[in-house]
């Protein structure tokens, strides 16, 4: 079966078509990145203060990731309908006021239910924005761009996992939330000159649907990425959990997973470079032994040094893995482009609840180092898949 092509992207189209996303767009992401990783330092905090254990706190995170996976599918579809724009200005709108509501939570339950609501809100920035990259940038500068839009998100990652716990340590947890949510309207003022991406008529709702999952290869994309998503941003939920299992604070455990951020920030940029020279699998492969190399430094000694390694490579393995799945998941079927992101996000997400849920097991039993080897090894396997399967989806058409 061949990779479907987009017919509307023309070469005349290629050189009218902008090459990165607006500001006002990264600056969306940004917030939902922050909203969603400034938790990390924080579950310790939330769980002594609500007087809770670690693996009910982690509730926390893992009840968000599920609700932003879940939530995807309605994104796409509103999205196709009501516009890109609108529909993230609506959703910040109403993740600002969950946002309120948990940075006043009186109990856990309360806490994870205003969060389980910002995350199906803040899940509609996202896979939106890639949706619109994916609308408005044309094939050729497309990973270029999402990369521009992942640096955008590991801002937000690196200020969220560096500030979150400096502010808890200074103020208390509940200002960090109230945060996200005067940034989150901040970003409804930015998106309101943002241009909107042109709609074409599209099929009904069931057909759309039926269309993404009866093609074999929306399924194996989704697939991998919900590997990927217990793998890299599960796991990676537990790097500060981790070092303060060893006495070491918020803040510096903060700190230290902001590694990440900067990770990616760095890696971004090697990806404007590479990407125009490097066939996709090549650099799933770089990114996907990162992972590998990062995890097994973890496994065989945890410190803040070998978390600050592990974020870096982790950074490294979402601009090179992940952005090549990204991509994918814009081209494999681009008449239903809106719903295949959106599957894509939620199954991204899904898979990060789990990875969350599963780790935090191992790690409220102080298993740290079985966590870690495993990990080491699932991405080590997926690596080697993910190369493999993209290559039988390029067949003969690259050498």
């Amino acid at each position: 079966m061949s990779p479907a092509t987009d017919p509307a992207e023309s070469p005349s189209d290629n050189r009218s078509s902008p090459t990165r996303p607006p500001l006002a767009v990264s600056l969306a992401a940004f917030v939902s990145s922050f909203d969603r990783f400034a938790i990390s330092p924080l579950l310790v905090l939330v769980a002594a203060d609500l007087g809770v254990t670690l693996a009910q706190a982690l509730a926390v995170a893992s009840a968000y990731y599920l609700a932003y996976g879940v939530s995807q599918p309605l994104w796409g579809m509103l999205s196709d309908r009501v516009g890109r724009i609108r529909l993230m200005r609506a959703s910040l709108i109403a993740a600002a006021l969950v946002g309120i509501v948990a940075a006043l939570a009186p109990t856990l339950t309360v806490l994870i239910i205003a969060r389980t609501l910002g995350g199906a809100f803040y899940g509609a920035i996202v896979p939106t924005s890639l949706t619109y990259v994916g609308d408005t940038v044309d094939e050729r500068h497309r990973q270029p761009a999402l990369a521009d839009l992942m640096a955008a998100i590991a801002v937000g990652t690196a200020v969220a996992t560096a500030l979150a716990g400096i502010i808890a340590d200074l103020l208390d947890w509940r200002v960090v939330f109230a945060i996200t949510s005067v940034l989150a309207i901040l970003s409804v003022l930015g998106l309101a000159r943002a241009p909107e991406a042109p709609r074409t008529p599209r099929a009904g709702v069931l057909t759309t649907i039926r269309m993404a999952l009866g093609n074999r290869w929306v399924l194996v994309v989704i697939a991998l990425v919900f590997v990927e998503g217990a793998v890299v941003l599960g796991v990676l939920t537990l790097l500060a959990p981790a070092l303060q299992s060893l006495g070491v604070g918020a803040a510096i455990a903060g700190l230290a997973t902001a590694a990440y951020g900067v990770g990616v920030i760095l890696t971004s940029r090697l990806i404007r470079l590479l990407a125009p020279r490097l066939a996709m699998p090549l650099l799933m492969a770089i990114g996907g032994t990162a992972a590998t190399v990062g995890f097994t430094v973890l496994a065989l000694h945890l410190s803040i040094v070998t978390v600050i390694v592990a974020a870096l490579l982790l950074g490294t393995t979402w601009s090179f893995l992940h952005s090549s799945l990204q991509t994918w998941s814009t081209t494999v079927l681009p008449q239903a482009r809106g719903t295949v992101v959106s599957l894509f996000a939620g199954f991204l997400f899904a898979g990060s609840a789990f990875g969350a849920w599963a780790g935090g097991y191992l790690g409220e039993h102080g298993e740290w180092s079985l966590l870690f080897t495993l990990t080491a090894g699932i991405a080590l396997v997926l690596t080697a898949v993910v190369v493999i399967v993209r290559r039988t989806y390029e067949g003969p058409r690259r050498v």
